[in-house]
């Protein structure tokens, strides 16, 4: 009987003492810490190639950079070819101005620093739905998203432990003017929420307004060596910066803030439709971008950007979870890599209109690639729908547990005592279950990641309680989160003062819709 029982106390005294220790130092989880090597597709050699025919690219074709005198004069300044506003770069000038200064990682500061984050290196950090200007939930249907959406999405991100990041526009309120909602939608990341943000990028001013509304929060000094906000600048593809963006990302940069640099391309209407071809002009219109932020400070956070989606070859509408934007994301996260900056890409993406068994396999032939690929910054984590024209509330809820699923797998296999569990299996013997050993009933509790969305109950017992489907129990499952919600406290004199700098800069201005 001592031979037998021994082992068993060992494993299990292990696992308890494992679950403890988990339960003490990791209440909250700030990212995900990925143990697995990224999953390559392309050789060394063709990722050369790649990189070789991007600075072709950059040399013979050029980047337009629209509608930014000081760009141009800075990009000429570095050495640059600019033809009135076309700008070619020699071989290997863009690769090298990001590579002397831009950081490899960095650290989003939170106001609540338990929530920071680490952006690059084996870290994956998740961030919600952003840019729709509409809402979808069972109840009311389709509609235009409000700032009260945008406060409850606001509030449903803050409050899931598998999102990291509060992120940025995560849906339009299109019920205020459109030249001062950003100001309510910053207020809002900060007052009903304490992990990480974006700021606002759909004009340099209101840029400027984010940069300032994060140094109320912060302190002014405290922004000259701590990331504490992200701007989102996207490439008009092909081969275009606008002057919108150059102007957000100028704003971002001159305050030392992190600019995340993302050409977005439907391949075959806004770059070939190959998945090499998708790649080159991604790097292209990248390092074209990124080159630019360092030009404006150097040091100041890059982040690569990618959102590469096919298209319908028969309606040109884009198409998701299909195998070549995967395999663009897998090469385009290795250039990245190479490049050494951090990498941003994927999510749970899907051009179906509601919560159904489309949007949940495309979503998860994107959220898969986006693990397994080494994805630094993940926008558009949760309530991606109709090709990201819509939020869903559901849809949220059911790729938030998504996310946590994945975080459970990119810990990969446990090897430890415990994790081994060669104890247990030796005292339990031939033809006995293990339900009812010390291992199994020390670890039942963490063993297996429990979804929160998913019915495993018998088929019985889901007819007693309603023939519900994942989308219905998503439905109860936002709701109770919304009635649950408190705030994170926020210091009153940075309360008084966020309250004041909204209302002056409303009041300094008429609404417009521009």
């Amino acid at each position: 009987m001592t031979e037998d029982t021994s082992p068993r106390r060992s494993g299990g005294r292990l696992a308890r003492q494992a679950a403890r220790a988990d339960r003490s130092t990791a209440a909250i989880v700030p990212y995900l810490t990925r143990t697995m090597a990224p999953f390559e597709v392309v050789s060394e050699e063709g990722l050369a190639l790649i990189e070789h025919n991007a600075d072709t690219i950059l040399e013979q074709v050029g980047i337009d950079f629209r509608g930014d005198l000081d760009a141009l004069r800075l990009l000429k300044d570095a050495g640059c070819d600019v033809q009135g506003e076309r700008v070619h770069f020699p071989r290997g000038l863009a690769r090298s101005i990001i590579q002397k200064s831009a950081p490899r990682v960095f650290t989003q500061y939170a106001r609540n620093p338990a929530r920071n984050v680490q952006i690059g290196g084996n870290a994956t950090v998740f961030a919600p739905n952003y840019g729709s200007p509409f809402v979808s939930d069972l109840d009311n249907g389709r509609r235009y998203g409000t700032i009260e959406d945008f406060r409850n999405l606001v509030k449903l991100t803050y409050m899931s432990p598998y999102l990291h990041h509060s992120g940025g526009t995560i849906c339009e309120p299109v019920d205020l003017p459109v030249n001062k909602r950003h100001l309510d939608m910053v207020d809002a990341h900060i007052r009903y929420s304490d992990k990480p943000f974006m700021g606002s990028v759909t004009a340099p001013q209101r840029a400027r307004d984010s940069v300032e509304m994060a140094r109320i929060v912060f302190g002014k000094e405290y922004l000259e060596d701590h990331t504490v906000i992200l701007g989102l600048a996207n490439a008009n593809s092909p081969l275009v910066w606008d002057s919108v963006m150059l102007g957000a990302a100028r704003a971002y940069a001159e305050a030392n803030q992190a600019v995340l640099v993302t050409p977005f391309i439907l391949a075959g209407a806004m770059a070939p439709v190959t998945v090499a071809g998708a790649a080159t002009q991604t790097l292209a219109e990248a390092m074209a971008g990124m080159a630019f932020v360092q030009l404006v400070r150097p040091g100041a956070p890059v982040i690569f950007g990618s959102f590469a989606s096919s298209v319908s070859m028969q309606s040109g509408a884009p198409t998701f979870g299909t195998p070549e934007p995967a395999l663009v994301l897998y090469t385009v996260a290795a250039l990245a890599r190479r490049l050494g900056v951090p990498f941003r890409s994927g999510g749970s993406l899907s051009a179906s209109k509601i919560a159904d068994a489309q949007a949940a396999y495309e979503s998860a032939n994107t959220l898969q690639p986006t693990v397994l690929g080494g994805v630094n910054f993940v926008l558009h984590a949760a309530g991606w729908l109709e090709g990201g024209l819509t939020v869903g509330y559901e849809k949220f809820i059911l790729d938030a547990d998504q996310c946590g699923m994945m975080g459970t797998f990119v810990r990969g296999v446990d090897l430890s005592e415990n994790g081994q569990a060669l104890d247990a299996m030796i005292a339990n013997g031939p033809g006995n279950h293990f339900f009812g050993t010390a291992h199994t009933l020390a670890n039942f509790e963490t063993a297996f990641y429990r979804s929160d969305t998913a019915d495993n109950n018998s088929y019985e017992q889901w007819a007693e309680d309603g023939h519900m489907d994942s989308a219905i129990r998503a439905n109860a499952i936002w709701k109770k989160m919304l009635r649950e919600y408190e705030a994170p406290a926020l210091d009153p004199a940075v309360d008084e003062a966020l309250r004041d700098f909204v209302a002056q800069r409303k009041a300094s201005m008429p609404d417009s819709e521009l």
